[in-house]
């Protein structure tokens, strides 16, 4: 008679023998590059938004921070300018570079106006792997001033005191300056999701950078090694005109590093939040993809 050798049943309590217990696979976590969006004068950073989601669906790791000062939410910004007012050009361009700091890799920077200013500073640092400037605000050496320019700005440069001060625009202040080629009823509506007070010291520091030797708003235009950079303009732009990004582009003329220019010749400041953000958008990820990044 065969002896059928015993089993041997495992209490819950006891573990099974060592063999039996397989190594968990391991997980590689891949991480989409990072993308830094910088909003200008006069708008939330939440006006980002739409780009955020739709980078994100790209498979990059989006974010949207404010300037120091700026309020969680627009209502939160509106009730505060205090908090808004008195940060410069070097403040601003500080404050994203700590963020910076904190990435697991170097990012792509997307700026709009005064953003797009802060992230040619910031390429310029060899901090982002590149960066796309969207009508960006004039950097140091750039001297066309157009007569619209200066109308857009005049909330501003009105009063001396504004420099240490928030400055809010009107609605209609706010059409002229960003939403002239859109309907009046897209820009009111523009002006009330997405308008925040604005500090007065960046528009002052750059009025005088072409004056100042000493001052620091300039990008590093002549870097070699920097990464590739895309300018985008508007044709009908009130507040930074089509003559003033391609000025900029002069301004790397002395640059082997992928220097590119994009124009829309029907658009406005408001481009980057208005009904056409889209076809902007994608101009920026097929660029990027060019670059392959």
């Amino acid at each position: 008679m065969t002896q059928v050798p015993q089993c041997r049943a495992f209490l819950r309590s006891e573990e099974p023998p060592r063999s039996t217990r397989l190594p968990a696979p391991r997980r590689e976590i891949v991480v989409g590059t990072p993308v830094l969006f910088i909003h200008g004068l006069w708008l939330h950073a939440s006006s980002w938004d739409p780009w955020v989601a739709l980078f994100r669906d790209a498979g990059y790791e989006p974010q949207a921070p404010g300037w120091p000062g700026d309020g969680p939410t627009v209502e939160a910004s509106r009730t505060s300018p205090d908090a808004i007012g008195d940060h410069g050009i070097d403040d601003v361009v500080a404050h994203f570079a700590g963020i910076i700091a904190t990435l697991p890799t170097a990012p792509i920077l997307v700026g709009h106006s005064f953003g797009g200013m802060i992230a040619q500073k910031l390429l310029g640092q060899d901090l982002a792997l590149a960066a796309v400037a969207i009508d960006a605000a004039q950097i140091k050496g750039v001297l066309p001033l157009p007569l619209s320019a200066l109308r857009a700005t005049l909330p501003v440069f009105k009063n001396p005191a504004n420099k240490h001060r928030a400055v809010s625009l009107t609605a209609e202040q706010f059409r002229f300056a960003f939403a002239n080629a859109v309907s009046e009823e897209e820009s009111d509506q523009l002006y009330e999701r997405w308008t925040i007070p604005a500090p007065g010291r960046p528009l002052f520091e750059a009025a005088a950078a072409n004056f100042n030797l000493f001052f620091k708003d300039t990008a590093a235009t002549e870097n070699q090694n920097r990464g590739a950079l895309l300018l985008i303009g508007s044709g009908k732009d009130n507040t930074v005109p089509e003559v003033v990004t391609r000025a900029t582009l002069k301004q790397y003329r002395h640059s082997e590093a992928v220097t590119d220019i994009k124009t829309f010749d029907d658009r406005g400041h408001s481009l980057t939040i208005d009904s056409g953000w889209p076809e902007v958008a994608d101009t920026c990820l097929r660029w990027l993809k060019e670059q392959a990044l």
